[in-house]
């Protein structure tokens, strides 16, 4: 009997209509658009407005246009796993809310958190279930609204991040398609540079902890950079060692859009061109969980049924890690 893999059967994601151009962020804090270019490669990113949208909002989008494009009952739906780091609240899971704003009803779903690495380690969650033969159909957001936790006066964290939403069908097959393997690497010592001081069980919200804005996002910039680049880079090479691939083979690798810069330089270490490189950050900065959902989405026209992917994140934690796939479809008949 052939063995099940998962295949990716659909990609679907919705971003806000709002434009967060760096001319404007100028406007707001001591920054330009020649220093945010020139240091990030971001021009400009989306930022959901409105009260009482949170990722939830983002995601169900996301999904509901999922569900339309594949053709799929919200019934039909066995598992959805949600990757954030902004949840809606606390709890319950933002995965449940989405799948009560999208219409289904009858799922499992949980939240996983591994900052920007999140999105590839719920993916290789949500392949596990279907190669085991639980579940049939499966589906994937990756969303945050990571402008709830920038701090609009810190000119090295605000200019980076953006809000987007990403959802992934996930269904067996025996083809020799889909989700090859997966490498998940992390280093807890590594938080101290990428993290949020408050607001968990260790340092409740307080008035102190609001007055003292440590509710954002901090980070170490020259220290994730210095872990992003060596860590993306060392297991995508990995990757392509294992399954024998050289760099003419590849058809796409799929980044986490971090930067620029870290993208560049892991794709020089895995000896691949920029035209086989997704960037997206120029329109849309760091969505953490949604990154790569996003440029799979934007690309998804271009990609050939049995093309060799590979994608690659890290984020705070330290976590990061690389999925190879083959994909399922031509995607130009999906659009």
């Amino acid at each position: 009997m052939s063995k099940i893999k998962a295949a990716i059967t659909g990609v679907h994601a919705w971003v806000p209509d709002y434009i967060l151009t760096n001319d404007e962020l100028a406007t707001m804090v001591d920054t330009s658009d020649e220093w945010i270019t020139t240091r990030t490669g971001i021009k400009a990113r989306r930022i959901l407005k409105g009260e009482g949208k949170g990722t939830s909002h983002m995601g169900a989008e996301a999904v509901k246009g999922l569900l339309k494009k594949t053709n799929t009952h919200p019934d039909e739906v066995d598992l959805l796993i949600c990757a954030t780091v902004t949840p809606d609240m606390q709890f319950p899971a933002t995965a449940n809310i989405i799948a009560d704003k999208a219409g289904i009803k009858y799922a499992f779903h949980f939240d996983i958190n591994a900052a920007c690495s999140g999105q590839i380690y719920a993916l290789t969650t949500a392949a596990m279930y279907i190669q085991s033969g639980m579940y049939k159909k499966v589906i994937m957001v990756g969303a945050d609204k990571m402008s709830s936790i920038a701090d609009y006066t810190d000119r090295t964290t605000c200019v980076i991040f953006g809000d987007a939403a990403g959802a992934i069908m996930l269904e067996p097959t025996t083809e020799d398609i889909g989700i090859i393997d997966s490498i998940h690497q992390s280093d807890g010592a590594g938080r101290v540079h990428l993290h949020q001081k408050a607001g968990g069980s260790v340092k409740p919200a307080s008035h102190a902890t609001v007055d003292a804005r440590e509710h954002y996002i901090y980070q170490e910039g020259q220290a994730v950079f210095r872990f992003a680049v060596s860590r993306m880079a060392d297991v995508s090479v990995e990757m392509m060692k294992k399954h024998n691939i050289e760099p003419e083979d590849l058809a796409w690798f799929v980044p986490h859009q971090a930067n620029n810069r870290i993208i560049e330089a892991t794709a020089r270490r895995m000896g691949i061109e920029k035209k086989q490189v997704m960037i997206n950050i120029q329109r849309f900065g760091n969505t953490t969980s949604a990154t790569i959902p996003l440029c799979l989405w934007e690309w998804e026209d271009k990609l050939m049924k049995g093309d060799n992917i590979i994608l690659a994140a890290f984020g705070g934690g330290f976590t990061w890690g690389a999925i190879y796939l083959k994909w399922a479809y031509n995607g130009k008949n999906h659009r």
